[in-house]
């Protein structure tokens, strides 16, 4: 689990065999399962300078929960 330093996001898990990418948000709590998403989206989420607006843009609507 990574950590994140965000107002929306607090933490997220990629499983790479499994392509699922698993968050944790601030307000809702999860855990929340996306599925088929590739680690280069993983990687950019955490390269990120807003997490959560990387999050809406690239990974919410594109990958099925």
């Amino acid at each position: 689990m990574q950590y994140l330093t965000s107002s929306a996001i607090r933490a997220v898990d990629y499983n790479e065999a499994m392509l699922t990418l698993t968050v944790w948000f601030t307000e809702s709590g999860g855990p929340y399962a996306y599925y088929n998403v590739p680690k280069s989206e993983y990687r950019g989420l955490l390269a990120a300078n807003s997490s959560g607006a990387y999050f809406n843009s690239h990974i919410r609507a594109q990958y099925a929960a």
